[in-house]
């Protein structure tokens, strides 16, 4: 029985937090190579950088509890808060948010990390799993055009909005889906001004990015 919601709430928000934190790039990269992620390849502190920089044998792992920490967060306020399965509630949809948020700016690492992509794979796989169905469509049409996997998952996880607007029946979801697309949108906005600066020009960027994963 839940004596008072709202702290068990905040308690649920803060326990997603500091697990949306754990870096696990930062880590298997330590383990493995001794090294800090943020000094290799782009910096970011995820597994698209450290399997350009360490490899598939560091990347696998770091991808798998990369999800699985964002899916934990929301299974975890789940069960705090006594609520049923896709039953919407607002302090599970915050600690959902509070997992990418986590991930994006670890307190462990001094508020720096990763892109949030795989923690709002595990969050969503959770809580909207049609609407993730849907992003894993369209990320293997894109996938397959651009042989770019990062700009396809980015591309693909705007499709979310417009597909809880259509398949879900609370406004929260919805408000949810557009908090969780701009947290990425304004997360992902300096290194897309870097990548254009490293370019010169926006039809440079472009072909870079189509290029990139074909070479």
């Amino acid at each position: 029985m839940i004596v008072n919601e709202v702290l068990t709430g905040i308690i649920a928000i803060i326990i997603a937090y500091l697990l949306g934190s754990i870096p696990f790039a930062y880590i298997f990269t330590r383990l493995m190579t001794g090294r800090d992620i943020r000094q290799l390849g782009s910096g970011n502190v995820g597994g698209n950088n450290v399997y350009g920089q360490v490899g598939l044998k560091a990347a696998i792992p770091v991808a798998i509890f990369d999800v699985g920490k964002g899916t934990a967060a929301v299974a975890i306020a789940h069960w705090l808060l006594d609520v049923p399965m896709y039953e919407p509630q607002i302090f599970v949809l915050l600690s959902g948010i509070a997992a990418v948020a986590g991930h994006m700016w670890s307190i462990y690492l001094k508020f720096t990390g990763g892109n949030g992509l795989s923690a709002t794979i595990g969050v969503l796989a959770f809580l909207l799993p049609w609407e993730l169905l849907i992003v894993i469509a369209l990320l293997l049409v894109l996938t397959a055009i651009t042989r770019n996997l990062v700009l396809s998952v980015n591309i693909s996880l705007l499709s979310v909005p417009i597909s809880a607007w259509f398949l879900e029946t609370e406004w929260m979801y919805l408000g949810f889906c557009l908090v969780l697309i701009v947290m990425l949108v304004l997360n992902f906005i300096p290194t897309a001004k870097a990548a254009l600066v490293k370019a010169g020009t926006g039809k440079n960027l472009v072909n870079d990015l189509l290029r990139k994963d074909k070479r």
